[in-house]
């Protein structure tokens, strides 16, 4: 087998070049092979220093993750660093693209760094529940500083080339096409310089003020999560004095405590989990997509503006219908609104702004959408209504156009059959925010044709959004799953618990509200058949006394002008009274059978869905609850989860409270606690 690893000598400068594509992960080949090759230049007379580069679109882009989960092949990647940065002979790593993870860490390993003005470095280790775990917690604030070390490893986002050459990381920027040649020329340059700069013989600042000021300004972002604070230790350790070689023995330390831990397996977990999401089973391999040029999107509301700003920002020309002028200019400027709000956070600029909104063509003309290649339906949820616009669409839309629907619980099949082309429907179901949540469910229905499947899924990724195929069934996966916990939610209400104990159980959890929080924000009228008179449940008690939410400062809390919530006694009335009306007796209802009766039962519905083949694994149902609902990644999904409890605690816990258990969970809890 060919080596990844090949050696280049330009006069006395021995290039180190690593052509292992797509991204130069560092595998055991690519570990072997730097291995040599720097024996070699060390032990060359010849040589004088030597560069460590990259072929192809990046530098090093972190680890192999097809070796994750194998045993260990040698070397491993601290000793692999450890022996560069020992290097008799002065090594400059020559950086463009992305130096992420170990990358960054062989790049720290090296005594001189130039780079790319495009480049970018980062240690993002922390997003799989790990740290940089080759000495890049100790090396980096020796180079970079405290500050920088603990932005880099705790939250771990890249930084680009000038902020790195700010902070010392970087010591040239080069010129983006001449890397190679620039790189050799600055090898020469320090070729003979003594002593040879080894960030492990720096010595660190101490600051334990930043350290705590970090802490305290990351409390909440960090809130559950184990490996932000492992990493935020590590940097501690460098910065309180203590050895290179004693900060190296604590990072190992912590780095195979997170490896051990569930949190960590969780976010690894998610990690693949993502990415098989976007395979699916049945699909041809060779199945050819349809163009899609320009995108209609029916309805500029919160949801429909939402929907089209990600394909202008995608660079996708998108004609937005509206009935009313008045509408069609409120959800245009509301679209306005939000990209100039991202460009006064610097996350576009003011030309980038006036480019996508430069692609909308607002219209009150229906068959403007005559030429569109994909249709997007987000009006009001309303089965005929759906169905009265996909007769026109069927109508009006070119051949081969494709027709989605942005529902969140309606029969795709059901809209489908008012066309002629049922091949062409698919359901798009976005969530709220849509140009903000990254989840997209993508609805197979029955004669949903393979191309516009695939099409979709694809056209996901264009629009950065994390795709799950789901099938034909009422809320589809996610919302399916969210009914029997609010259901339950409610039912405890009455039994005794109160809205605050049972959000304060789920808060706690890792999720970003409760059911109660969550129902104040989306608006408590929601779904309300809006008669005053008629009190059927909690809800619609609330409703009727205009306690719509947050909106108009009165929900299953109280609210203030800055919408701080508090426990409202009109609630602890009406609960009360809905339990007289009941003949209900309250009860102490315990944090464990709150648990059991919101989370084990909504994965009770997840494994349904998957019996029912609703669902195409049960890593997909993770992934629509990480990203659509804030399910904490550090638990890994709900069926993640329910395994790491334990299927048979699961399932006790839904008997013990009188639920029937899922065939599929109760087969798994038996025959080994896994869902396949």
């Amino acid at each position: 087998m060919t080596s990844p690893i090949r050696i280049e000598h330009h006069d006395d400068i021995l290039v180190i070049v690593s052509d292992n594509p797509p991204v130069n992960a560092l595998g055991a080949a690519v570990r072997q092979g730097l291995e040599a090759a720097v024996k070699q230049g060390v032990a060359d007379t010849a040589v004088s220093a030597m560069v460590i580069r990259c072929d192809g679109r990046t530098f090093f882009a972190g680890a192999d993750i097809t070796e994750f989960g194998k045993p260990p092949v040698e070397p491993m990647l601290p000793v692999l660093v450890d022996m560069i940065e020992a290097s008799s002979k002065p090594v400059v790593a020559a950086i463009h693209g992305t130096a992420l993870g170990g990358g960054c860490e062989v790049a720290l390993g090296c005594h001189y760094r130039v780079a790319t003005p495009s480049a970018k470095l980062g240690t993002p280790e922390v997003k799989l529940g790990l740290l940089p775990g080759a000495g890049g917690t100790q090396r980096l604030p020796r180079i970079a500083g405290v500050r920088l070390a603990l932005e880099m490893t705790a939250k771990g986002d890249p930084i680009s080339a000038k902020q790195a050459q700010e902070a010392g990381l970087i010591d040239r920027i080069v010129g983006e096409d001449t890397l190679a040649a620039d790189a050799i020329a600055f090898a020469k340059e320090v070729a003979a310089r003594r002593p040879i700069p080894r960030a492990s013989e720096r010595e660190v600042q101490p600051d334990a003020a930043a350290v705590e000021a970090f802490r305290k300004a990351n409390g909440r972002r960090f809130r559950g999560f184990d490996a932000p604070a492992a990493n935020i230790a590590c940097v501690e350790k460098a910065a309180s004095g203590a050895s290179f070689a004693d900060g190296i023995a604590f990072e190992r330390q912590e780095f195979m405590r997170l490896m051990a831990g569930t949190q960590s397996a969780a976010q690894r977990h998610i990690f693949f989990a993502e990415r098989q999401a976007a395979k699916i089973d049945d699909l041809p391999a060779d199945v050819q997509l349809r163009p899609i040029a320009r995108v209609g999107v029916i309805g500029a509301g919160t949801m429909g503006g939402g929907i089209a700003m990600n394909f202008l920002s995608a660079g996708i020309p998108v004609r937005i219908v509206e009935m009313q002028q008045e509408a069609l200019d409120r959800g245009t400027g509301v679209m306005r609104r939000n990209y100039e709000a991202s460009a006064a956070k610097g996350r576009m600029t003011a030309d980038q702004v006036e480019r996508a909104m430069g692609l909308l063509t607002p219209t009150l003309a229906f068959d403007d959408l005559a030429d569109c290649d994909l249709i997007i339906e987000a009006v009001y949820e309303n089965m005929d209504v759906k169905k009265d616009i996909f007769t026109r669409l069927d109508r009006l839309a070119k051949p081969g156009a494709i027709l989605a629907s942005n529902t969140s619980y309606l029969d795709i099949d059901e809209i489908a059959a008012v066309t002629q082309r049922p091949g062409d429907v698919v359901g798009m179901h976005f969530f709220s925010p849509a140009n903000v949540m990254k989840l997209l469910e993508v609805v197979r229905g029955a004669r949903t044709a393979p191309d516009v499947l695939a099409t979709v899924m694809a056209l996901a990724k264009t629009i950065r959004k994390v795709a799950v195929v789901a099938g034909v069934t009422y809320g589809f996966i996610g919302n399916r799953m969210l009914m029997p916990r609010q259901v339950e939610a409610t039912k405890l209400l009455l039994e005794g618990a109160t809205p605050e104990q049972i959000d304060r159980v789920h808060v706690e959890f890792g999720m970003p509200m409760g059911p109660f929080q969550m129902a104040d924000l989306a608006g408590v009228d929601i779904g309300w058949h809006r008669d005053p008179s008629r009190i059927e449940s909690i809800r619609d008690a609330l409703a009727a006394e205009n306690r719509w939410g947050q909106k108009t400062k009165a929900g299953f809390y109280d609210y203030d002008d800055q919408r701080r919530p508090s426990n409202s006694p009109r609630v602890a009335a009406i609960i009360e009274d809905f339990r007289r009306q009941s003949g209900v007796t309250p009860r102490t209802i315990s944090d464990e059978e709150i648990v059991a009766r919101t989370l084990y039962t909504m994965v009770n519905e997840g494994a349904l869905i998957l019996a029912e083949g609703k669902a195409q694994r049960a890593s997909d149902i993770d992934v629509v609850w990480i990203y659509g609902y804030g399910w904490p990644v550090y638990r890994g999904g709900p069926m993640f989860w329910a395994q790491s409890e334990g299927l048979d605690t699961v399932v006790d816990g839904l008997e013990r409270h009188g639920f029937t258990v899922a065939p599929t969970l109760k087969r798994a809890a038996e025959t080994g606690g896994r869902f396949k």
